[in-house]
């Protein structure tokens, strides 16, 4: 007898959370796989990943950088 997509979600379900997400997006991918980026975006996602790995990067909250936006925006409206 075929399982049940409930029984699959219960079993789901018991796993950690890291482990629901990894199995999500291994659903996902199943379905709507990604498409390939072009590689100028590959060396640089590849460069930033460097950067944070040498601890190049220096990291804010969202809420901080929805403030720099928010100062930005307003900086930039006509009078």
């Amino acid at each position: 007898m075929p399982t049940s997509i409930e029984a699959i979600e219960a079993q789901a379900m018991k796993l950690s959370p890291d482990e629901r997400a990894a199995l999500g997006e291994r659903l996902l991918m199943s379905v709507a796989p990604s498409q390939a980026l072009h590689p100028d975006w590959e060396a640089e996602i590849a460069r930033r990943v460097a950067d944070m790995d040498a601890g190049r990067t220096h990291f804010i909250s969202a809420e901080e950088a929805l403030r720099h936006l928010d100062a930005y925006i307003l900086k930039r409206r006509p009078a």
